[in-house]
Protein backbone atom coordinates (compact mmCIF):
# COMPACT_ATOMS: atom_id res chain seq x y z
CA UNK A 1 0.00 0.00 0.00
CA UNK A 2 1.04 3.61 -0.39
CA UNK A 3 1.95 5.38 2.83
CA UNK A 4 2.47 9.12 3.22
CA UNK A 5 4.76 9.38 6.24
CA UNK A 6 4.15 12.92 7.43
CA UNK A 7 6.83 13.09 10.15
CA UNK A 8 10.23 11.43 10.23
CA UNK A 9 11.02 8.63 12.68
CA UNK A 10 14.27 9.07 14.59
CA UNK A 11 16.56 6.34 15.90
CA UNK A 12 19.96 6.25 17.58
CA UNK A 13 22.59 4.57 15.44
CA UNK A 14 23.92 1.28 16.85
CA UNK A 15 26.60 -1.11 15.61
CA UNK A 16 24.84 -4.50 15.65
CA UNK A 17 21.32 -5.78 15.24
CA UNK A 18 20.31 -7.80 18.33
CA UNK A 19 19.81 -11.56 18.21
CA UNK A 20 16.37 -11.14 19.84
CA UNK A 21 13.98 -8.21 20.02
CA UNK A 22 11.93 -7.64 23.16
CA UNK A 23 8.44 -6.15 23.34
CA UNK A 24 9.75 -2.77 24.51
CA UNK A 25 12.26 -2.25 21.73
CA UNK A 26 12.02 -0.74 18.26
CA UNK A 27 14.63 -0.94 15.51
CA UNK A 28 15.15 0.36 12.00
CA UNK A 29 17.62 -1.01 9.47
CA UNK A 30 18.39 0.55 6.11
CA UNK A 31 20.06 -1.13 3.14
CA UNK A 32 21.07 0.08 -0.27
CA UNK A 33 19.59 -2.18 -2.93
CA UNK A 34 21.30 -3.62 -5.97
CA UNK A 35 20.16 -1.20 -8.73
CA UNK A 36 19.43 -4.01 -11.20
CA UNK A 37 17.63 -6.29 -8.73
CA UNK A 38 15.64 -3.41 -7.19
CA UNK A 39 13.91 -2.82 -10.58
CA UNK A 40 13.20 -6.49 -11.29
CA UNK A 41 9.76 -7.95 -10.61
CA UNK A 42 11.47 -11.32 -9.97
CA UNK A 43 14.65 -10.24 -8.13
CA UNK A 44 17.43 -12.61 -7.14
CA UNK A 45 17.04 -12.62 -3.36
CA UNK A 46 20.75 -13.38 -2.87
CA UNK A 47 21.73 -10.25 -4.79
CA UNK A 48 18.94 -7.86 -3.73
CA UNK A 49 20.57 -6.31 -0.67
CA UNK A 50 23.56 -4.06 -1.10
CA UNK A 51 25.49 -2.24 1.61
CA UNK A 52 24.06 -1.75 5.08
CA UNK A 53 23.47 1.99 5.52
CA UNK A 54 22.63 1.93 9.24
CA UNK A 55 21.02 0.11 12.15
CA UNK A 56 19.00 2.26 14.53
CA UNK A 57 17.37 1.70 17.90
CA UNK A 58 14.53 3.84 19.20
CA UNK A 59 15.56 5.61 22.38
CA UNK A 60 13.35 8.63 22.99
CA UNK A 61 15.59 10.01 25.74
CA UNK A 62 18.64 10.04 23.50
CA UNK A 63 17.18 11.09 20.16
CA UNK A 64 14.79 13.91 21.05
CA UNK A 65 14.69 16.82 23.40
CA UNK A 66 11.85 19.23 24.09
CA UNK A 67 12.35 22.95 23.62
CA UNK A 68 10.51 24.51 26.56
CA UNK A 69 9.56 27.73 24.77
CA UNK A 70 7.80 25.94 21.92
CA UNK A 71 7.01 22.57 23.54
CA UNK A 72 8.31 21.00 20.30
CA UNK A 73 10.46 17.91 20.13
CA UNK A 74 13.56 18.15 17.96
CA UNK A 75 16.14 15.52 17.00
CA UNK A 76 19.28 15.43 19.11
CA UNK A 77 22.31 13.45 17.93
CA UNK A 78 20.22 11.48 15.46
CA UNK A 79 22.14 9.21 13.14
CA UNK A 80 19.35 6.99 11.78
CA UNK A 81 16.12 8.37 10.31
CA UNK A 82 13.14 7.15 8.34
CA UNK A 83 12.47 10.41 6.45
CA UNK A 84 9.00 11.87 5.95
CA UNK A 85 8.19 10.81 2.36
CA UNK A 86 5.83 8.77 0.21
CA UNK A 87 6.52 5.04 0.58
CA UNK A 88 5.32 1.77 -0.82
CA UNK A 89 4.74 -0.11 2.40
CA UNK A 90 3.99 -3.61 3.65
CA UNK A 91 3.91 -5.14 7.11
CA UNK A 92 3.66 -8.49 8.84
CA UNK A 93 2.30 -9.27 12.31
CA UNK A 94 3.44 -12.39 14.12
CA UNK A 95 4.31 -13.81 17.52
CA UNK A 96 8.00 -13.09 16.75
CA UNK A 97 10.04 -10.52 14.86
CA UNK A 98 10.72 -11.78 11.36
CA UNK A 99 14.09 -13.35 10.68
CA UNK A 100 16.37 -11.91 8.00
CA UNK A 101 15.17 -14.45 5.43
CA UNK A 102 11.53 -13.72 6.30
CA UNK A 103 11.83 -9.93 6.02
CA UNK A 104 13.77 -10.24 2.76
CA UNK A 105 10.83 -12.30 1.43
CA UNK A 106 8.47 -9.55 2.66
CA UNK A 107 10.61 -6.91 0.92
CA UNK A 108 10.52 -8.91 -2.32
CA UNK A 109 6.71 -9.18 -2.14
CA UNK A 110 6.53 -5.44 -1.48
CA UNK A 111 8.76 -4.78 -4.50
CA UNK A 112 6.68 -7.07 -6.74
CA UNK A 113 3.45 -5.34 -5.69
CA UNK A 114 4.98 -1.89 -6.09
CA UNK A 115 6.33 -2.60 -9.56
CA UNK A 116 3.12 -4.35 -10.59
CA UNK A 117 1.26 -1.14 -9.69
CA UNK A 118 3.75 0.75 -11.89
CA UNK A 119 5.45 2.64 -9.05
CA UNK A 120 9.01 3.82 -9.47
CA UNK A 121 10.69 2.72 -6.24
CA UNK A 122 13.81 4.15 -4.61
CA UNK A 123 17.02 2.18 -4.07
CA UNK A 124 16.89 2.16 -0.27
CA UNK A 125 15.05 -0.45 1.77
CA UNK A 126 13.98 0.44 5.31
CA UNK A 127 12.89 -2.35 7.65
CA UNK A 128 11.29 -1.43 10.98
CA UNK A 129 10.76 -3.82 13.88
CA UNK A 130 8.39 -3.01 16.74
CA UNK A 131 5.81 -4.52 19.06
CA UNK A 132 2.22 -3.25 19.19
CA UNK A 133 -1.21 -4.67 20.02
CA UNK A 134 0.33 -7.90 21.41
CA UNK A 135 2.14 -8.69 18.14
CA UNK A 136 5.60 -8.25 16.74
CA UNK A 137 5.38 -6.09 13.64
CA UNK A 138 7.88 -6.00 10.79
CA UNK A 139 7.42 -3.21 8.27
CA UNK A 140 9.21 -2.63 4.96
CA UNK A 141 9.38 0.75 3.23
CA UNK A 142 10.48 1.72 -0.28
CA UNK A 143 10.32 5.35 -1.33
CA UNK A 144 7.95 6.08 -4.19
CA UNK A 145 9.79 8.41 -6.58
Amino acid sequence: MNLDLRAPLFFKKIEEFPANISQNEEYLVCYELNPVQSRNIEPDREQLLGALVFIGKKDEKEVTTTIAATNREIPLLVAATLPAKQYFFMQSRDDHALSRDEWIDLAIENQKDGLWERNKLGNLLYVRFLHEDDSFVTQVFREVL
